[in-house]
């Protein structure tokens, strides 16, 4: 996943100011309150502001300093500030004392509960990073000469990934690739993103032709669905149909890159890629997709859609719909080839455009023009042929199609 390091900066640097204020401001409190009290004296009235001290302190340091600063303030409330007026002696201070020590108790325990609460929300972030890892884990740099990079940006705020999906492995047969996009959007489609890609994990390796790994991903995504209506399981969005073999369906597109370079493809329902050279951006210009996986049978003879040849230094640029739609407040789309172009360009190198710099500058621009709000989910995948630049094999390493360069 790409990462902007300067927002991280930022926030971290936000993060420490934010602390260091909400730790100096109990004393601040303190030294106002005792500050008036000397120089307009109150018989102690004003002193009774000091019991708030210690709740601020709980609030936004600790429980330590909520002690430490309690104590503080109850012994300042026993002091005699001025002349007392008459009813206004030692049970007052005693009273005012009393009140910060019971205000002390109560933050302690707050305090208490709210860091035990923050340890267990931390360790179920931790796990739940954790779980989406797995289903949508991060590729690697190079894999068998092809350079790739891939991010994805999920609608569901808190959510790492959502109802796009994209994986990437090297078989014997070439590096195959596949990104679809699952109908609806955010945590209820992960079900069907996990189906999804465990299952191309798999046949990836065992089908020599594209068209038999997308009838195997077919018939998962079948019995997926079956298993989710046997298990009662939500289907679709609130109020929406719960026919389920009806109603879900995914749009999915599968490459293949030889060790030659050439490129074949299945394109389910899926926009097609752009073809990235080292100053250029083209749409590749290939056949009439079929429909969504699961609106309707796949025919019975599939023939791969021959992409043409990615030469040393050029690759292509997947992503989903979500990219293409994505909305400024003024309702326009956002203009993916003007910005994909202007990626290329700055991420120009010797030998072809960065895909993490093409990515990373794509995303920007992306979430720049929508405003950090996206109405759905987006990814998007680079792949580009590196071979160039890998050593050829030594005696007793096997070829190159059959090994994984990370």
């Amino acid at each position: 996943m790409i990462r902007t390091r300067a927002r991280g900066g930022a926030r971290a640097g936000a993060e420490t100011a934010r602390r260091a204020f909400v730790f100096v401001l109990p004393g601040l409190w303190v030294l106002g309150v005792v500050a008036w009290e000397l120089c307009h004296p109150t018989s102690g009235r004003l002193l009774q502001l000091l019991s708030a001290a210690p709740a601020i302190a709980c609030a936004g340091t600790g429980r330590r300093q909520c002690v430490l600063l309690g104590g503080l303030c109850a012994l300042l409330a026993l002091v005699p500030f001025g002349e007392a007026e008459p009813g206004a002696g030692v049970g007052t201070r005693l009273m005012t004392c009393g009140a910060t020590l019971a205000v002390i108790g109560a933050s302690y325990l707050t305090a208490g509960r709210r860091l035990r609460l923050v340890r267990e929300l931390e360790r179920t972030r931790e796990v739940a990073v954790a779980a989406q890892r797995v289903v949508l884990r991060p590729l690697p740099r190079r894999i068998d000469g092809v350079l790739l990079a891939a991010d994805h940006l999920s609608a569901s705020e808190g959510a790492m990934i959502g109802g796009d999906l994209y994986e990437v492995v090297g078989t014997r047969h070439g590096v195959r690739a596949v990104i679809g996009d699952v109908r609806g959007h955010g945590l209820e489609a992960m079900g069907t993103v996990a189906a999804m890609l465990g299952s191309f994990r798999e046949v990836v390796h065992d089908e020599p032709e594209l068209g038999e790994v997308l009838r195997r991903l077919e018939r998962s995504h079948q019995r997926h669905l079956r298993e989710r209506a046997l298990a009662g399981g939500p289907v679709a969005g609130a109020g929406e149909p719960v026919s389920v073999l009806a109603e879900e369906f995914v749009t999915l597109l599968l490459l293949e890159v030889a060790q030659d370079g050439s490129v074949t493809a299945l394109n389910c329902g899926h926009p097609w890629p752009y073809r990235v050279a080292r100053r250029a951006v083209a749409p590749v210009a290939a056949a009439e997709p079929m429909p969504p996986l699961g609106l309707f049978p796949l025919p019975a003879e599939l023939s791969a859609v021959r992409c043409g040849r990615l030469r040393p230094g050029e690759g292509l640029f997947l992503h989903t719909d979500g990219a293409a739609d994505a909305r400024d407040a003024a309702g326009e789309f956002f203009p993916l080839a003007q910005e994909l172009r202007s990626s290329v360009v700055a991420a120009a190198a010797p030998c072809g455009p960065s895909p993490s710099g093409v990515v990373g500058a794509v995303r920007k621009a992306l979430l720049r023009h929508a405003g950090g709000r996206l109405t759905d989910d987006v990814a998007l995948l680079m792949l580009s042929n590196d071979r160039v630049r890998v050593p050829a094999s030594s005696a007793g390493t096997p070829p190159a199609g059959e090994r994984l360069t990370r």
